[in-house]
């Protein structure tokens, strides 16, 4: 039976590029832009993306092309026999606990959604913060949104990859760019909004130090959802004849598009209210419910409008990361057990509910659902992003540079020989010596090494 495909190549691109759109975007890259000298930043981040998330997406691709397969296999075909393939287990592991406890916020964001067309976020500051806090505490609501939200996930999945991921890609995606620009053309309208534009887009090149560099390295790498195999199960489903470079640059250019323009929804609404965003869930969930409210007082209808697409916003972005994610595991139980695919979706739903389960409780009704001293949900988080993470995509560099045959190597990246290739040398040089050392340089800082 033939392997299912992507039907074409805006499927592709915007199927991959929603894998990398997610509530990060909405929150971390305006909060780091603005803080770490605005336009500067966004400049040197986009370096970042050239030098490390290029390489680093097209060496997924490669690997998951050529192979075919699920991440493991796929490792395993190019491994020849060598212990590469537990990169691919890796992979899947580390997005498995990332949907777990992804799922918990994803559920405060359908439980948001659903607040606004109710109207329950009507109130003071102390409200919406008491809001908040009882919401996340309950021993049973969060817990029933974020094993919605996993089911949501189930339902796309299940349908396969032209019906389901492609398809529901098609409509997510345009969707949540349209809902973008509208926020930011009626942000952009408030009393005082250019002070929030000016704090975004100005460059500041005297808050440019060693560390806002890295942490402009560390925004690129995990805006682009390196080292979760997730590139590399969508490339498996790509034809020979899609251009792997190309279609990694477009990738790159959608992610930072939208996270510039989530940037242009939250600042200058929030700069025309007088308040100052800070970084983290109470950015989305007590800090803005708070601005909306203020910036729109005189247009309460308006006000509402706003608040309820911007919380469908957040629930689309985090749709798009968790059908990715659910994939890379659907795919190894469907082709390692030779299960049929809606019950290897089941199996991965099952687990990503139970880890669920655990990171909500864990937030309020059982603090003592703790591991190293910190709560589940922050364990996991910490455990993917500062280990798991960067050793995958780490390991994924020395493979493809070092191990895998050049002529391998170039073969896909040349489409063998239906592309010029200019720019391989480049390329092969990034994989091998500048994305390694990027990374090494990630990891120390995320270990307060550096």
């Amino acid at each position: 039976m033939a392997r299912s495909k992507f039907g074409s190549l805006l499927g592709i691109v915007l199927a991959t590029a929603g894998s990398a759109v997610g509530l990060g975007n909405v929150w971390r890259f305006p909060y780091m832009t603005g803080h770490n000298g605005g336009a500067a930043f966004i400049v040197f981040y986009f370096v970042c993306v050239l030098l490390l998330g290029l390489p680093g997406m097209i060496s997924e691709f490669i690997v998951g092309r050529h192979g075919g397969a699920n991440a493991a296999r796929a490792y395993d075909q190019l491994s020849r026999g060598k212990p590469w393939r537990l990169v691919g287990y890796l992979g899947i592991l580390t997005s498995t606990i990332i949907l777990g406890f992804y799922a918990v916020v994803a559920g405060w964001c359908l439980q948001y959604l659903f607040a606004s067309l109710m109207g329950s976020l009507n109130g003071d500051s102390s409200y919406v913060a008491r809001y908040f806090a009882d919401f996340s505490a309950h021993p049973l609501k969060p817990c029933l949104w974020a094993v919605a939200f996993v089911l949501i996930t189930h339902l796309v999945i299940v349908r396969g990859v032209q019906n389901g991921i492609e398809r529901a890609s098609k409509l997510l995606m345009p969707t949540l760019l349209v809902l973008l620009v509208i926020i930011v053309v009626a942000s952009c309208m408030l009393p005082g909004a250019m002070r929030g534009v000016e704090f975004l887009l100005k460059p500041d090149f005297s808050k440019l130090s060693g560390s806002v560099l890295l942490e402009a390295l560390g925004q690129a790498f995990f805006s682009l959802s390196l080292g979760t195999a997730c590139l590399c199960t969508y490339a498996s489903y790509f034809d020979h004849n899609v251009n792997l470079g190309r279609s990694a640059l477009q990738i790159a250019l959608v992610d930072t598009l939208i996270a510039i323009l989530a940037g242009l929804m939250i600042f200058p609404a929030a700069f025309s209210v007088g308040i100052t965003p800070d970084a983290g869930p109470s950015l989305i969930f007590i800090t803005l419910p708070n601005v909306f409210r203020e910036a729109f007082a005189t247009m309460p209808a308006v006000g509402y409008v706003i608040s309820v697409m911007f919380y469908a916003l957040l629930v689309f972005a985090a749709l798009t990361s968790t059908i990715s994610m659910h994939e890379i595991g659907t795919a190894f139980f469907h082709e390692e057990l030779r299960q049929p695919r809606r019950r290897a979706a089941w199996v991965l739903t099952v687990a990503c509910s139970v880890i669920a389960v655990g990171c909500s409780l864990s937030m309020g009704a059982c603090p003592g659902l703790k591991l190293l001293g910190v709560n589940l949900l922050d364990f996991c988080d910490k455990l993917t992003a500062q280990y798991l993470l960067p050793l995958g995509s780490l390991l994924t560099c020395l493979f493809v540079g070092w191990y895998v045959p050049r002529v391998t190597v170039h073969g896909e990246f040349t489409n063998n020989g239906a592309l010029r290739g200019r720019f391989f040398g480049l390329y092969l040089f990034a994989v091998r010596f500048l994305c390694p050392l990027c990374i090494a340089l990630i990891f120390l800082h995320q270990m307060g090494v550096i």
